[in-house]
C-alpha cells in the first residue's frame, strides 16, 4: 500500500515533484495537486494536460478554464492535447465565451484542420448550443469521419432542430459514410422530438439490418422514441425482448408509462426494478418523482422525496424541478420552502431549471415578493425563467410590472418566444391595460416575427372584453385568421354577464355549446346572466337543458391551510368541528361589517327568493367559511390564504374587503383566474377581475 503524503512539501526535485503530482492526482487529491503543481517553475504540457483534465472529471470545469486562462497568461504554447482538455472543460461548463476563445486559439497555432480537435470542437459548441459555430467547424473540416457526422447530428438535437438533425443524417447517407451505434442513439431523439413515427421505423429497420438491436443504447433510444410518437405497445415488446438492460433502460420505460398516462404500470415497473437487484439511481428516482407530481399524486410525490434520501440517493436540480410542481398544487408553501431550503444548502438553486420552477411555485402557492427573489438571484436567466417571471405577475394581476419584466427581457437580448406573449397580454387583460396589450399585440408579427395564434387572439378578446368593449371584442373573434376557440368565446361570455348584455352573451354561449357541449360552466354563466336581467324563464330552461344533457355544475369548493392541514368548505359547510364558532363570527363581523358601509349585493344569488334568504346565502359561500376559518386560526399570524376552484363571487370580493380592513389583516384569495390580495379594505385588482 502507498502512502501519499498528506503535506506539500517544497524545494523537491523536479523529478519527484513530478511523481507526486501525479500520485495526488490519481488519488483524487486536487487540492495538493494543485499546491505542487504551483511550486512547479515550469510545468510542461502534459502536467497542465493532466491538471486541466482531472478538474473537467471532477465536475468542476470552471476550475480547468482558470488553469487555462493561466496557462495563456504564462505566456505558454498550448499543444493539441492542452487545446483538447480546455475544450472538454468548455462543453462540461457550456460557457461560449470561453469556448469562442480556445477556438480562436486552436487557429492561433495551427490546429484547427486536424480532426479530433475539430471532432471535439462541434461537441463543444453543441454543449454551449451554439450551432453556427458548430456547423462552421464542420463545415470547414477537411476530412470528416463518423464521429464528425454524429456530433454534427447531436449538435442540431441538443439545439432543438430535430428536423434539421435528420437532413443531416440523410447527407451522411450520401457521402457514402455509415453511421454507427452511437449515430443511431443521438438521431432518435430527433424522431421522438418531432414524434415522428415514420422516420423513428425507417431509423430502427436500419438498426435491424445491421444487427445494432443488441446495442443497449440503441434499444434504449427506440423504446423513447416509440413512446413519445405515442406507441407504447411496440416502446413494451422492444423493451421485453432487450437480452441486456441497464438502469438506463429500465428508465427510459419506466419515464415512459408516466409520460403516457400509465402511472399505475410506471409505479409497478419502479417496485419491479427494487425487486429485481436493478440498481436504482437518482434519474429512477426522479422519474418517479415527477411520474406521481405530473398524475396529481402530489403527496406521494413528498413522501418518495424522503424515501429517496434515505435510501441513500442524493436528490439534484431535476429531482427539485419535479418536485416543486406537487409543492404548487398543493398550495403548500411550507413544503416548498423546505424543498427551497435543501436546494440552497446543497447548492442546486443556481440552476436556472430548479431556480424556475421555485418562481413558479411561489407565484401559485401565493407569495410573488419570494418569485422576485429567487428571479432576482438567478445567474443565467433563460426563456422560460423570463417567462415565469411575467406570468407570476400577470397571475397576481399585475399587469405593469409583467410589462417592466418583458422590456427587461428584451433589454437583456433573450428573445421572447410564444409563450412569453401569452403571458404579457394575460397581465394586460387583469390590470385593464387596453392600449398597452394592443400594441405589444401588434408588435408580434412587426418587430418579432411571431405570428399571433388563438391564444393570443383570446387573449386580445379578452383585454377588450374586461375593460368593457364588447363589440370590439366580438368584432375581433368575427376577424381571427383561425377557428375561434373556447377561450376567446369564453372570455367574451364571462364579461357579458359583467356588463349584463343579454344578447351578445346568448351569441357566445351558443357557441360555446357547439365548441364543448360537456362544460357545465358556460351553461351556468349563461344561466346566471339570465337570472341578473331577472328572466328567470330562460334561466330555467338552461337549467332544464343541462339536466336532459346529464350536465352536473361543478359546485364551489375552498380551502385554506392550518397547521398543515388543509380544511376544504363548501356552500353551506357544516361539517367543521368549528363551525359554530365559525357562523357565529361571520354574524358578528357582519354588524360591524354594515356600521362600516358594506351592502349584500344581492344579484349574485341566483335564486328567486326574498332579500333575507338572499343574504344568508350569500354568507355561507364557501369562500367566506374558509376566510373565517383562516382567522379564528391565526395564533399570531397576520395573513390568511384562501384558494377556490371557481371565480371567487363579486359580493364576497366586497366582503372579504370590509373583513381585512375590521380584522387588520392581510387576506389572499386565488380563485380560478388569479390572486386578490386583500388588505386595508382595498384589493390588489382594484375591483377589476
Amino acid at each position: 500500500m502507498k502512502l501519499i503524503p498528506t503535506k506539500v512539501h517544497t524545494n523537491l526535485p523536479p523529478h519527484i515533484s513530478q511523481k507526486l503530482f501525479k500520485l495526488y492526482l490519481n488519488s483524487g487529491d486536487l487540492g495538493n495537486a494543485r499546491q505542487l503543481f504551483n511550486k512547479i517553475p515550469e510545468p510542461d504540457p502534459r502536467s497542465w494536460t493532466l491538471l486541466i483534465s482531472a478538474f473537467t472529471k471532477k465536475g468542476l470545469p470552471q476550475e480547468s478554464l482558470k488553469l487555462y486562462a493561466e496557462l495563456r497568461t504564462r505566456n505558454v504554447k498550448p499543444d493539441e492535447l492542452v487545446l483538447l482538455s480546455a475544450i472538454k472543460a468548455c462543453a462540461a461548463s457550456a460557457d461560449l465565451i470561453k469556448a469562442k476563445e480556445i477556438h480562436e486559439d486552436a487557429i492561433r497555432y495551427g490546429f484547427c484542420s486536424d480532426l479530433v480537435l475539430g471532432n471535439a470542437l462541434i461537441d463543444m459548441y453543441g454543449k454551449c448550443r451554439f450551432l453556427v459555430g458548430a456547423r462552421k467547424v464542420f463545415d470547414e473540416l477537411p476530412t470528416k469521419d463518423v464521429i464528425s457526422w454524429t456530433s454534427i447530428c447531436s449538435c442540431y438535437v441538443h439545439c432543438g432542430f430535430p428536423r434539421e438533425a435528420l437532413q443531416v443524417i440523410r447527407e451522411m447517407g450520401s457521402t457514402g459514410m455509415r453511421p454507427n451505434s452511437i449515430t443511431v442513439s443521438s438521431i432518435l431523439p430527433a424522431s421522438s422530438a418531432l414524434k415522428d413515427l415514420s422516420s423513428g421505423r425507417e431509423i430502427h429497420g436500419f438498426v435491424v439490418r445491421n444487427g445494432m438491436g443488441e446495442n443497449v443504447f440503441v434499444s434504449s433510444g427506440l423504446v423513447d422514441m416509440y413512446a413519445n410518437c405515442l406507441s407504447m405497445l411496440q416502446a413494451q415488446t422492444i423493451f421485453d425482448n432487450m437480452s441486456n438492460r441497464d438502469t438506463v433502460s429500465w428508465n427510459v420505460i419506466l419515464t415512459a408509462h408516466f409520460s403516457n398516462g400509465g402511472f399505475e404500470k410506471g409505479l409497478s415497473i419502479f417496485h419491479q426494478m427494487s425487486t429485481a437487484r436493478v440498481k436504482l439511481n437518482s434519474a429512477s428516482w426522479n422519474a418517479v418523482i415527477s411520474g406521481c407530481a405530473q398524475n396529481g399524486r402530489n403527496e406521494q410525490a413528498l413522501e418518495l422525496f424522503v424515501q429517496m434520501q434515505d435510501s441513500g440517493y442524493k436528490p439534484n436540480h431535476i429531482t427539485v424541478s419535479s418536485l416543486l410542481p406537487a409543492c404548487s398544487n398543493l398550495e403548500s408553501l411550507r413544503g416548498g420552502k423546505e424543498i427551497h431550503g435543501y436546494s440552497f444548502r446543497h447548492q442546486i438553486i443556481a440552476d436556472v431549471t430548479a431556480g424556475t420552477a421555485l418562481i413558479f411555485m411561489y407565484a401559485k402557492c401565493g407569495d410573488l415578493e419570494l418569485s422576485r427573489r429567487v428571479f432576482d438571484m438567478l445567474s443565467r436567466r433563460d426563456t422560460i425563467a423570463w417567462n415565469t417571471m411575467i406570468m407570476a405577475n400577470s397571475m397576481h394581476g399585475n399587469g405593469k410590472e409583467a410589462l417592466s419584466v418583458f422590456q427587461k427581457m428584451i433589454d437583456s437580448g433573450v428573445k421572447p418566444n410564444h409563450v412569453t406573449f401569452t403571458g404579457v397580454l394575460s397581465g394586460c387583460s387583469h390590470s385593464q391595460l387596453v392600449e398597452e396589450g394592443s400594441l405589444i399585440f401588434n408588435s408580434m408579427s412587426r418587430d418579432y416575427f411571431i405570428e399571433p395564434d388563438a391564444d393570443h387572439y383570446s387573449c386580445l378578446v379578452d383585454i377588450l372584453s374586461r375593460a368593457g368593449f364588447l363589440d370590439k371584442a366580438y368584432d375581433l373573434i368575427q376577424k381571427m385568421p383561425m377557428e375561434p376557440t373556447a377561450c376567446a368565446w369564453g372570455a367574451l361570455l364571462g364579461s357579458c354577464r359583467v356588463y349584463k348584455n343579454v344578447e351578445l352573451g346568448q351569441m357566445a354561449a351558443h357557441k360555446l355549446f357547439e365548441i364543448e357541449p360537456d362544460n357545465a360552466g358556460n351553461y351556468v354563466l349563461l344561466s346566471n346572466i339570465f337570472v341578473n336581467a331577472k328572466l328567470w324563464g330562460e334561466a330555467s330552461q338552461i337549467r332544464k337543458l343541462m339536466r336532459d344533457k346529464g350536465i352536473m355544475k361543478v359546485p364551489g369548493c375552498s380551502w385554506v391551510q392550518v397547521k398543515n392541514q388543509v380544511y376544504n368548505f363548501v356552500v353551506g359547510d357544516k361539517r367543521n368541528d368549528q363551525s359554530d364558532q365559525i357562523y357565529r363570527f361571520l354574524d358578528e363581523l357582519g354588524e360591524k361589517m354594515r356600521l362600516a358601509g358594506y351592502t349584500p349585493d344581492t344579484d349574485f344569488v341566483l335564486q328567486d327568493v326574498d332579500q333575507e334568504e338572499k343574504e344568508e346565502v350569500l354568507c355561507n359561500h364557501s369562500e367566506r367559511l374558509a376566510v373565517a376559518f383562516g382567522i379564528l386560526n391565526l395564533n399570531g399570524g397576520s395573513s390568511v390564504k384562501v384558494f377556490k376552484n371557481l371565480r371567487i363571487c363579486g359580493d364576497c370580493h366586497s366582503a372579504i374587503k370590509f373583513m381585512s380592513k375590521i380584522v387588520g389583516i392581510q387576506i389572499t384569495v386565488r380563485d380560478s383566474l388569479r390572486f386578490h390580495h386583500f388588505s386595508c379594505g382595498l384589493c390588489s385588482c382594484k375591483d377589476f377581475w
